[in-house]
């Protein structure tokens, strides 16, 4: 519906820098780029081949704004698969807001959230998974989110998904044709043959809907908590991992009456941290709000470090503490190693290891022990064995597709099981290859396509 309009926008961030990018696409991208910009070699911009520059200055039809680089993209060789002209400014806000303020007046209309990419989507110039990558590229803010998001972009979601395809599709031709043609001489095809075939096709999509976990960690961050008893140090190991004075810390119990948060690199990830209100039975009512908000970030989170005092022996707290913590992903932080381990501690250990396999003995105060626990973060987790790179489910939207693949096929599986007809086999085959087919846009309704580029920022 927006095929004959010319968009634009500012493309880069709306803050004083040192350059801004307008960007203009669409059928009049060069006949509005030619109004509102005059290049000193005089040649005018529809005469320019893509991917050339020109320097000059763009007026408001009147006055010249400001020097600029002209940047020229012809379709179908550019971003959006339109003629594409980006007007490179100094990067002041007033000022860019001015050049696009002509822009507008001379031609083009405002660009909607992600309204260049959907373009480029329309246009065949890559599907809805990479698209949405897009975005994650934009958003990471870790060195394996960038790995995660570029492997995205570059469509290995889409190859393994196309590949998955095409393997439904081989049987769904074949059901199809046994069943459509009986009287045909056409290869028979046994049920543990078919069985097989779905089987393949079903575990691969099974380790795709596991990649699920680890790709949303890898992109958004690990969300952990730190929990515990008032006065076992939680705050000092919140500055620790920080690297400055997040966290109030005295050595009065109850310090910490909400949450405080705070994102942090360790390696290639990115930890969204939580530091908690001690976990105990109070009469304070502030205190008791921070302590049910502790056990709230302690049910939805990733990871959960809890800390434990080593100059005392475990507590009955710490044992309802280990209690909540059974199944769920935790280290055992034993901290204060820099004051003597009390004998008691030393005889509780390996009762603390029963709940939690995986402990690290540190010293929050001064650092020590803080490698181990770094090192330790990512195995807990199962992150150091995925690779960033391969294909990994991203978000909800794909993840909900593959799910319906995946049921599509189990009820395959088990009609073949069943003994049901043949032609009931392949509705089911069909329903799968209509969920990857959703899930890379081949097959996708436009309320769908709205909702994955109303996530977009303007210019982008």
């Amino acid at each position: 519906m927006w095929e004959n309009d010319t968009i634009a926008a500012i493309s880069t961030p709306l803050a004083a820098g040192g350059i801004g990018v307008i960007r203009i696409s669409g059928p009049k991208a060069l006949e509005v780029g030619d109004k509102i910009f005059v290049p000193i070699s005089g040649k005018p911009l529809w005469q320019h081949k893509g991917y050339t520059c020109a320097f000059g200055y763009v007026t408001d039809g009147a006055e010249k704004l400001d020097e600029a680089v002209a940047s020229v993209f012809r379709a179908p060789k550019s971003y959006t698969g339109e003629d594409v002209v980006e007007l490179s400014c100094h990067g002041g806000v007033f000022l860019l807001e001015r050049v696009l303020q002509s822009a507008l007046r001379h031609g083009a209309v405002l660009a909607g959230p992600g309204e260049f990419t959907k373009r480029a989507f329309v246009n065949g110039k890559m599907d809805l998974t990479q698209a949405e990558a897009v975005m994650d590229l934009i958003r990471a803010d870790s060195d394996n989110g960038v790995r995660a998001a570029l492997a995205g972009h570059e469509g290995h979601l889409t190859q393994e998904s196309g590949r998955l395809s095409r393997q439904l599709v081989e049987i769904a031709g074949h059901l199809a044709a046994w069943v459509d043609y009986p009287e045909e001489d056409i290869e028979d095809i046994t049920a543990s043959q078919l069985c097989s075939q779905v089987e393949e096709t079903l575990h691969a999509l099974q380790g795709l809907l596991r990649s699920y976990g680890s790709g949303r960690m890898i992109r958004e961050g690990i969300t952990a908590a730190i929990v515990g008893r008032p006065n076992v140090g939680k705050s000092t190991l919140m500055n620790l991992l920080a690297r400055y004075q997040r966290s109030i810390v005295t050595d009065i119990p109850g310090t910490t009456r909400d949450v405080v948060e705070d994102s942090i690199r360790i390696g290639g990830y990115i930890l969204r941290l939580a530091d908690t209100a001690g976990l105990r039975e109070t009469k304070d009512q502030v205190e008791a709000m921070g302590v049910a908000l502790s056990r709230q970030r302690l049910e939805s989170s990733d990871l959960v470090l809890a800390v434990f005092d080593i100059s005392h022996g475990l507590e009955q707290e710490d044992f309802d503490l280990l209690e909540q913590l059974r199944g769920r992903t935790a280290i055992a932080v034993c901290n204060k190693s820099d004051l003597s381990q009390s004998q008691q501690f030393q005889q509780q250990l390996s009762q603390l290891k029963e709940y939690l396999p995986y402990a690290v003995v540190m010293s929050a105060k001064n650092g020590d022990g803080l490698e181990e626990l770094e090192r330790l973060i990512p195995q807990v987790l199962g992150l150091s064995r995925v690779d960033p790179s391969a294909a990994m489910v991203a978000n909800e939207r794909q993840r909900q597709c593959v799910i319906r693949a995946v049921t599509a096929l189990e009820q395959a599986r088990q009609a073949i099981l069943d003994g049901v007809t043949w032609d009931a086999v392949a509705v089911c085959v069909d329903d799968a290859i209509g969920a990857l087919m959703e899930m890379d846009g081949k097959s996708v309704s436009e309320e769908v396509v709205a909702n994955v580029f109303a996530r977009f920022c303007v210019g982008k």
